[in-house]
């Protein structure tokens, strides 16, 4: 081969490594940008199957079983009540007691938390460990169970800012007068948010229960990254009417209504991918370019 057949290769040979080290930064850089998307997508259908089939079990048990399983936790709650207001830590003899209850088939779901404004309904699970976490919305073992009545006031937390799902990243947007929902057992318990403070870890786990009050509170850390405080939503139970004790609970199991799926971010792939080409055509024709001017 003659030199000058080498040196036109040689430039053409560094020329495609150029475009091919500029599409894969391209390529490498819009994945990161749609992960949270697309990851957020694919755990909101998780949870929508969690809950749903929830639901399922809970429509298949006898009214006996039922009404049996809610009086034991109201049982439960009733012993918390006369231990003391303040929320104490769960001794270990009482965990398997503690997490069979509201248990239907043994997968730790004790119910769901719906917050239509926000779009979400996410399982909620017996605990708060990490892994309880990552699954859905997990149950402060000091609190009462989420079966709803007086002197009842439960915790229920969950992550925030994480890049693949959103769950309590966005319950900063509720507002006094907001509603969430808990299903549990078919009883549909309605919460309106009556307070949102931010407070240090150690004053977050000085809840108390109030003889009084039908009370649920959403947890969950705050600033995103720093995580040095707590949000504390608040919630007190809607009823009926304001002059009946009546709560808004149907007295059978119910399946909750099928919600409108939450469809796939088609507009932020396609987006991303034309940004791709576009960004890939630029870089091959500022290449093209430069390999004239040489």
């Amino acid at each position: 081969m003659k030199d000058g057949e080498k040196k036109a290769k040689a430039p053409g040979r560094h020329y495609a490594l150029k475009i091919i080290i500029a599409s894969a930064v391209v390529i490498i850089g819009l994945s990161l940008l749609l992960y949270p998307t697309v990851a957020d997508y694919i755990n909101s259908l998780n949870y929508r199957q969690v809950v749903e089939d929830y639901d399922k079990e809970v429509a298949k048990l006898d009214d006996d079983t039922r009404l049996e399983m809610l009086a034991a936790a109201r049982s439960w709650n009733e012993e918390l009540l006369a231990a003391g207001s303040s929320m104490s830590k769960l001794a270990e003899a009482d965990r398997p007691r503690y997490n069979a209850l509201l248990d239907i088939n043994g997968t730790g779901v004790m119910g769901h938390l719906e917050i239509a404004s926000l779009g979400i309904d996410l399982p909620i699970y017996h605990g708060t460990e990490e892994d309880t976490l990552q699954s859905g919305v997990g149950h402060l073992e000091g609190s009462s169970l989420p079966v709803g009545g007086k002197g009842v006031h439960t915790l229920l937390s969950g992550h925030s800012g994480l890049p693949s799902t959103k769950l309590f990243t966005n319950i900063d947007r509720l507002a006094e007068g907001d509603t969430f929902t808990l299903h549990v057992l078919g009883e549909v318990l309605v919460y309106r948010v009556e307070a949102s403070v931010v407070v240090l870890p150690e004053e977050a786990e000085k809840q108390y229960i109030d003889p009084e009050a039908d009370i649920c509170t959403l947890m969950t850390c705050t600033p995103y990254g720093v995580n040095t405080h707590r949000l504390l939503v608040t919630g007190r139970r809607v009823y009926a009417a304001e002059d009946s004790d009546t709560p808004d609970a149907p007295s059978t199991p119910t399946i909750s209504p099928a919600k409108e799926e939450k469809g796939f971010p088609w507009v932020a792939v396609i987006s991303a991918v034309l940004s791709l080409a576009v960004l890939i055509s630029a870089v091959v024709l500022l290449l093209k370019r430069k390999g004239k001017k040489r």
